[in-house]
């Protein structure tokens, strides 16, 4: 069986409304569907690549490209898990959890999106909340890093209230232009001190040689 080669298949994390793992084939044509609706207002940039303003059909491609990519390239020492974030059994956006040299480092960091028409209802919080439960429970993370750009107020609000630290700022651009970006930093022992969603995986343990994260 694939996932006897290929054990993230197998992963899941799971918050009291929440699944996270990868999608079957079908879910990722819904979740690219998804993305054709639109990921966040017209007057907000999230992304220093700005590939959420494509045309629906080749952001929609893109979402598919991207979730391949990452399979493609993960290895020990550099990978990135596209995990699709599933809300009642469908999915309506992604947690990125990525790192690089992860047995040295033990840190990570992560990006997301989540469909426009679930903005708004708490998920960003709960979804960011499961990949931190995955890297620090699971994955024995010391650490946790994120940015976002300054006008981004709901991603920093998240960091916030997860208990990640500003750690300065850095100079980014977003729609060619100079945008300014908060940095973020979370510790081991803040994250637990803030831990306010209750959160399982199943699957992990094969994984973890592939992550980089067996000591």
């Amino acid at each position: 069986m694939l996932i006897d080669h290929f054990p993230v298949f197998g992963l899941r994390v799971r918050t009291p409304r929440l699944e996270l793992r990868l999608p079957a084939p079908e879910e990722l044509a819904e979740l690219a569907e998804l993305a054709m609706d639109g990921i966040h207002e017209p007057d907000l940039m999230p992304f220093g690549n700005p590939w959420s303003e494509l045309p629906p059909a080749d952001r929609a491609r893109r979402v598919i490209q991207r979730h391949w990519s990452t399979l493609a390239e993960l290895k020990p020492d550099s990978w990135a898990l596209n995990l699709v974030v599933f809300l009642d059994g469908r999915p309506v956006g992604v947690q990125e959890v990525e790192a690089d040299d992860f047995a040295i480092q033990r840190q990570v960091q992560s990006e997301s999106w989540l469909g426009l028409r679930h903005h708004g209802q708490g998920i960003g919080t709960e979804m960011r909340a499961a990949m931190l439960h995955l890297a620090f429970a699971g994955l024995g993370a010391d650490e946790a890093v994120s940015v976002g750009y300054l006008d981004n107020h709901a991603s920093l609000r998240v960091s916030r209230k997860l208990g990640y630290a500003e750690n300065g700022t850095s100079r980014g651009i977003a729609r060619g232009k100079l945008a300014l970006e908060q940095r973020f930093r979370l510790t081991r022992q803040a994250w637990d001190e803030h831990r306010s969603v209750d959160a399982t995986i199943d699957g992990l343990a094969p994984c973890l040689p592939l992550l980089g994260a067996v000591t």
